[in-house]
């Protein structure tokens, strides 16, 4: 069952007692993939290792992971092309209180270097989770802005 997590800002991104940070670089300019990140929800499915499902709301986004997981978002930071953030207002995993994801978009030669960012917190056994869960989160997140690059 789905439960409200708390309302946070974009500081929390500085300031959460979790804080996960990956990050590639691309071929694609920041421009397109900002696009690619901002203007095509849906198509997050196909490049983003265990997205099973997302799609645009009224300043938002629904998704739907791998295993069952059910988020609704709040984009809260959408400056082209340097920042996409979005707040999760709603979850069904247990023990999370606070949860926003920021990508971070830098020119790199021609391409882009992408950083991703989350900024977690929740209950003792919630954070000791996502911290055990940081290597293959890095790893999936690293493929899937490889493949996203690849698609551009």
């Amino acid at each position: 069952m789905a439960h409200q997590l708390r309302p946070v800002g974009l500081d929390f991104v500085e300031t959460a007692p979790v804080r996960l940070v990956f990050g590639r670089g691309t071929k694609a300019a920041p421009e397109t993939v900002f696009r690619a990140l901002a203007e095509d929800v849906a198509g997050w499915s196909r490049w983003m290792t265990g997205v099973r499902s997302a799609r645009p709301t009224e300043g938002g986004r629904e998704v739907r992971l791998q295993g069952g997981v059910r988020l609704t978002e709040t984009v809260i930071a959408s400056t082209a092309p340097e920042v996409y953030a979005y707040r999760v207002d709603t979850a069904n995993v247990p023990g999370a209180r606070a949860w926003l994801e920021e990508w971070h978009l830098v020119p790199y030669g021609t391409g882009t270097r992408v950083r991703m960012t989350f900024a977690l917190d929740g209950t003792a056994p919630f954070r000791a989770v996502c911290r055990l869960a940081a290597p293959g989160m890095g790893r999936a997140i690293r493929e899937g802005i490889r493949t996203l690059d690849a698609g551009l």
